[in-house]
């Protein structure tokens, strides 16, 4: 079994992630401002308050893992529409090199269906939403996205669609190849349950998978 860190583990997807990979045996850390308060008690997680972009806290969140779940958010308000996003960007260019340094070899992140290459595929009323909602995030993702296939790690990034809190059924679609990407929804469950499952895993190494339900 692995020794995982989670980054932006204390709620939504990485939350999720945190539980799964303990129920399947990984010793997990957890890397969040509010990683002290999360819901999960168990022998083998570690909880680390700190700050993602800040190189020595990342060091030290690195030492002695085998993989790197990288699920950061932000909170969706005002901010997100006026303001530029830079935390996606700033904390990956912070981590490559980190996890070089440390000799870790795997990184797992979750970004979303419109980042990178997928932007287009959603239809007219995800293009839209992008426009007045979610461009300056993903601007931000698209260039995350690119530092980590530029980057000599073993990397997958999950794309997921429109979020529920449903349960984790384990039936989603995994769609690699462009022609295949639609927009659908899939749980947040279910989204971990696919990082997850990449810790020890090598089927999709090198690829954007959009996942769906």
């Amino acid at each position: 079994m692995a020794h995982v860190l989670v980054i932006g583990g204390s709620r939504g997807i990485g939350l999720e992630a945190v539980r799964q990979a303990l129920e399947a045996g990984h010793r997990v850390r957890v890397l969040a401002r509010t990683a002290r308060r999360i819901p999960v008690r168990h022998p083998n997680l570690e909880t680390m308050a700190g700050d993602a972009l800040d190189p020595v806290t990342l060091r030290r969140a690195l030492d002695g893992v085998d993989a790197v779940i990288l699920a950061l958010g932000i909170a969706a308000g005002p901010g997100m529409v006026l303001r530029p996003v830079t935390l996606f960007s700033r904390a990956t260019r912070l981590l490559l090199p980190a996890m070089r340094e440390a000799g870790v070899p795997r990184l797992i992140c979750v970004t979303g269906f419109g980042a990178g290459d997928s932007r287009d595929r959603g239809g007219c009323l995800h293009r839209l939403a992008f426009a007045v909602f979610l461009k300056r995030a993903y601007d931000d993702k698209d260039i995350q996205e690119q530092l980590i296939r530029d980057s000599d790690r073993e990397w997958v990034i999950a794309r997921p669609g429109i979020l529920t809190d449903g349960r984790r059924t384990g039936r989603y679609r995994v769609m690699v190849e462009p022609e295949t990407w639609r927009l659908g929804t899939i749980s947040r469950a279910d989204v971990a349950d696919f990082l997850v499952r990449q810790i020890d895993q090598d089927r999709y190494i090198g690829t954007t998978p959009a996942l769906a339900g």
